[in-house]
């Protein structure tokens, strides 16, 4: 469990030196370290990603770095379509889950890597809302289905669609992903019992870990990092799918055996009762 806290640290850290990344480590850290049940992580990673975020807005806050027209527009309908897809997952099996959660890590690791071009972009006056709204509901879904904060998603949207800074940007997404995480847990919160002193321990620590990614972004050299980090996510995610796909294709064999042995059964008495 100490090692857990520790990383939760990280998490934080990683927050608060590269403005994302670090919630997409909260669902592996949960399942394959802390050995929790994977459907359980995703929802207490909602929980704990959406308390940090929030932790971590209220720094861009105080510097004016949080759009709250552009938030109020896109935060509600990413928080429905969280809550839609928290509901959704009881579709899904934990490998499924699992895998796509990998493959959204993949596609992070990308973004990551190629890195994110600094704007000067001019604001604009107006905006497409039908856009904005659409972006907030697709994300808010892929966030209730496999947990992830989606920030590597919301940044580019809201500066090529809303057209706001870069720096502005980031802080409004941290403002979005925690009210949208909250919103996907208690769209979890009547399939699992919540152990809540883990949960509070797990976010004092990923706190923690953000206010010290906050005071040390200005020395150590971000690019760098996400470089290294992207090169992780994508072992990382690739090492899930290794392990999970082959569990959806035991599941597989096992449900054509058991509907073969049923036909067969079904058969057998057919043939039974024409013979008698």
């Amino acid at each position: 469990m100490i090692i857990g806290y520790l990383l939760a640290t990280f998490i934080g850290l990683s927050l608060g030196l590269m403005g994302g990344g670090g919630s997409i480590l909260t669902v592996p850290i949960l399942v394959y370290i802390l050995k929790m049940d994977p459907k359980l992580s995703i929802a207490l990673s909602l929980a704990i990603v959406g308390a940090t975020s929030l932790i971590g807005s209220y720094g861009h806050y105080k510097k004016g770095n949080i759009h709250l027209k552009v938030a109020i527009i896109f935060g509600p309908f990413a928080m429905l379509g969280t809550f839609i897809g928290a509901k959704l997952s009881v579709y899904f099996s934990a490998a499924i889950q699992l895998i796509l959660f990998a493959i959204i890590m993949m596609i992070a690791s990308i973004f990551m890597y190629k890195g994110r071009k600094e704007s000067q972009q001019i604001e604009k006056s107006s905006y497409n809302i039908a856009l904005i709204i659409f972006e907030g509901i697709v994300v808010g879904i892929v966030t209730g289905i496999v947990g992830v904060g989606g920030g590597f998603l919301i940044v580019p949207a809201l500066v090529l669609i809303a057209g706001i800074p870069m720096k502005m940007a980031v802080g409004t997404s941290l403002l979005i992903i925690s009210l949208k995480s909250i919103t996907g847990f208690i769209g979890y919160y009547d399939q699992f019992t919540i152990p809540w002193p883990f949960l509070g321990t797990f976010i004092v620590f990923t706190g923690f870990g953000i206010i010290i990614g906050s005071k040390l972004v200005d020395h150590i050299p971000a690019k760098k990092l996400k470089k290294i980090f992207a090169i992780f996510l994508l072992i990382m995610g690739s090492a899930i799918i290794y392990k999970e796909v082959p569990k959806i294709q035991n599941k597989n064999v096992t449900l054509r055996k058991s509907v073969l042995k049923k036909l067969s059964h079904i058969e057998y008495r057919t043939e039974k009762t024409v013979h008698s």
